[in-house]
């Protein structure tokens, strides 16, 4: 299963090392793919509809690192690509948003684009220890 986070905006210190840390990282456990774009226009153009596009979203439902594991594993059995969008200041243009399959919350606090970047890395981290049976705590 590939996963892909097709995000508005290029990544920039001090998250450009963060994310670079878990996309290092998650090499061994999932294939992650981060697609960085310059506008809303262009995150458009680039989504592949035959993904299960996901929406991070505040409104969606929250889950804590098992919730994502099963969530990750339910997906992986169905063989579903899958592709996080993450839209740029403004949110995800509303052509998108009618475009999303499926929406998740990584909290209802407001987080910066850059940091929900990281956050949903490092979640898909833990979620993948989860899965291959190994401490996600450390």
């Amino acid at each position: 299963m590939k996963i892909t986070v097709l995000a508005v905006g290029k990544i920039r210190a001090p998250f450009a090392e963060a994310e670079a840390h878990y996309t290092k990282m998650l090499r061994t456990k999932q294939s992650v793919e981060v697609v960085e774009v310059k506008d809303d226009e262009a995150l458009q153009r680039r989504i592949d509809e035959s993904s299960h596009l996901v929406a991070l979203d505040f409104a969606g439902p929250q889950m804590n690192s098992e919730g994502w594991a099963t969530w990750l594993d339910k997906r992986r059995h169905q063989g579903q690509k899958i592709t996080f969008l993450i839209g740029g200041p403004a949110g995800l243009p509303e052509p998108v948003r009618k475009l999303v399959k499926e929406r998740v919350s990584l909290g209802e606090q407001t987080l910066a684009h850059q940091l929900a970047r990281i956050v949903l890395l490092e979640q898909i981290f833990r979620a993948s220890k989860i899965l291959a049976g190994e401490n996600y705590h450390l």
